[in-house]
């Protein structure tokens, strides 16, 4: 089963998100619950969830993606930033609680000059503090391009983080791969994705691995750099692309693209990977 989708707009509700999705033939979708700039979250409404609910399952949705807002900074050299990361972080999981069984996703962060070694374990010093939160959500660390100083750019440093915290089982703590980052950090998943592949297993575990931002990147291999592209304009190229959805590793896993897209723009690629696609 290909579980695709792509970034819907929060502002009318898990319903509305929902018929967005069936309309794009998407059976997942990722979206924010606040505004990615942070700020105060919505109402979650019990009747908008039920709804929502019977969308996903009369079409059959995979698991459902959140994103956390782009200011959660965990391992800032400004305590209240780090405090607001915490606060923000342990607000998300309590709301995910409305939609038991979904994912939740953050950028590891960016530790400002401290260095990798102070930095990871302010991230797991707040994972461990919000982690109780997340009952019945898996949450997962993004692989970043590593631009500046973010954090999470080597498997290895992303291994660290769930190494180390106390809440670690796969069910409860995984990742989300994004093709572009990874592109961009140095793994070439565009001539040796079987390598990387393993590489990812060795190290953290591809049962860890549990959702997929699909991206083409504006900017070369090994770049460093954090410029999505849509599918087949990029330095990956489509049939990279293509190679990467139909890895027998990768069956199953929800993906969802943040492609520089309008809804005809999602659609339009949404086609093109159910066509290529092969079960």
């Amino acid at each position: 089963m290909l579980y695709l989708g792509c970034h819907l707009s929060s502002s009318n509700g898990f319903a509305a998100m929902g018929e967005t999705a069936v309309k794009l033939n998407a059976n997942t979708f990722q979206f924010f619950l606040r505004n990615p700039r942070g700020g105060a979250a919505k109402e979650i409404k019990k009747a908008d969830v039920e709804k929502y609910k019977k969308i996903a399952q009369e079409n059959k949705f995979g698991k459902i993606l959140a994103h956390a807002p782009y200011t959660l900074n965990p391992c800032s050299k400004d305590a209240s930033i780090r405090e607001f990361a915490k606060n923000v972080f342990a607000d998300d999981l309590k709301r995910m609680e409305n939609i038991p069984g979904n994912l939740y996703n953050f950028h590891p962060g960016s530790h400002v000059g401290q260095g990798i070694k102070i930095a990871i374990p302010q991230i797991v010093e707040i994972l461990d503090t919000v982690m109780p939160e997340a009952k019945n959500t898996t949450v997962l660390l993004e692989t970043m391009s590593g631009k500046g100083s973010e954090v999470g750019s080597k498997f290895e440093e992303l291994a660290e983080i769930i190494s180390q915290t106390k809440i670690n089982s796969p069910e409860k703590l995984g990742v989300c791969l994004d093709t572009c980052h990874v592109y961009s950090a140095g793994y070439d998943i565009v001539n040796h994705l079987d390598e990387v592949l393993e590489e990812f297993d060795q190290i953290i575990g591809l049962n860890r691995l549990q959702a997929i931002h699909l991206n083409d990147s504006m900017t070369e291999y090994n770049s460093h750099k954090d410029r999505h592209e849509c599918i087949g304009k990029g330095s990956l190229g489509e049939d990279a692309v293509i190679r990467f959805i139909n890895h027998p590793a990768l069956k199953g896993i929800p993906i969802n693209l943040e492609t520089p897209n309008e809804l005809d723009g999602y659609a339009k690629e949404i086609s093109l990977l159910r066509e290529k696609y092969q079960e």
